[in-house]
């Protein structure tokens, strides 16, 4: 709702609160993904190692992008210890990401489509 928001009334012209907004959704995505790992059930080695392999279409980069992922060729313990490390830092991030979108929001103002007084 919030970027459909966004995209409707042309928030998007603020180009710098605007990436920062997109930045902070892939963080989250990426928080939730690497939470969604971890418990490495069958079903989410599963989707893991289908939403993973998205990033071996990649030109040139994708190979080695799935490698870095998963810390190998195979999933082991630094694949758990990479994922519980990013899970653990990404929500620090996202906080930092949010007060900077904040920030910018303040500096340029944000949309008010509907006209309510901020009084």
């Amino acid at each position: 709702a919030h970027m459909g928001r966004g995209l409707y009334y042309g928030s998007y012209a603020f180009r710098e609160t605007w990436n920062i907004g997109v930045i902070l959704l892939f963080t989250v995505m990426a928080t939730a993904f690497v939470g969604y790992v971890l418990p490495w059930g069958q079903m989410s080695f599963w989707g893991a190692t289908v939403i993973t392999n998205l990033l071996s279409a990649i030109p040139y980069i994708g190979t080695t992008l799935v490698e870095w992922t998963w810390g190998g060729f195979s999933v082991d313990k630094a694949t758990l210890t990479r994922f519980f490390a990013f899970h653990f830092i990404l929500p620090f991030i996202i906080l930092a990401l949010a007060m900077v979108h904040l920030i910018f929001l303040h500096e340029t103002g944000s949309n008010n489509p509907t006209g309510i007084p901020s009084d």
